[in-house]
């Protein structure tokens, strides 16, 4: 593997651990879970970078994006719970409830969508950086004609009225009229 593609291949797995981390970090202290302490998070955006890692040789369909987010989300939220438990943990938090699971999943398809987006012009980008110009392949296709230059001075096909009215123009001066009464 090429560094170039080693590069791409972290820059894209360390956005899709980020963005995966900072939303469930952000859920579990929306859901009353408190803050989560920093190694802890720090240790769940690193797991989830080494398997994005693993599994981000290529272009990935919204379907990949949607299961590796949505079950990612799920795992650093078991991961937060366990490690950073609340003081104060209200019912809701700690014991699946409908409610909290429609959220989640909401959550996970809104940034599986983010993320398949950025995934797909990410990779249009590299399409087009990798193909030829348009322009550059008509130049190479069509071998160019030599032509001698031309030297002859531009003439205006418009000949000059030097202060001569053209026949058929209107020339009006001064105000508009009013209504003409004749009689």
């Amino acid at each position: 593997m090429s560094s170039a593609s080693s590069v791409l291949r972290l820059a894209r797995a360390v956005v899709f651990a980020t963005v995966c981390g900072a939303v469930s970090a952000g859920g579990h202290a929306l859901a009353g879970g408190g803050l989560v302490p920093f190694g802890v998070y720090l240790a769940g955006v690193l797991a989830a970078l080494g398997l994005a890692y693993l599994i981000d040789g290529r272009e990935r369909g919204p379907a990949a994006v949607l299961v590796a987010t949505t079950s990612t989300q799920l795992v650093l939220h078991q991961l937060f719970e366990r490690l950073a438990p609340a003081a104060g943990a209200g019912a809701a938090h700690g014991h699946p409830a409908p409610g909290m699971t429609l959220v989640h999943l909401t959550v996970a398809a809104l940034t599986a969508w983010w993320l398949h987006r950025g995934e797909r012009a990410l990779w249009l980008v590299i399409r087009l950086y990798a193909a030829p110009p348009p322009l550059i392949r008509l130049l190479a296709a069509v071998p160019p004609e030599v032509c001698a230059p031309s030297w002859r001075p531009v003439t205006s096909a418009v000949p000059v009225y030097a202060g001569r009215t053209v026949s058929g123009t209107i020339s009006r001066r001064g105000p508009p009229g009013g209504p003409r009464h004749f009689g």
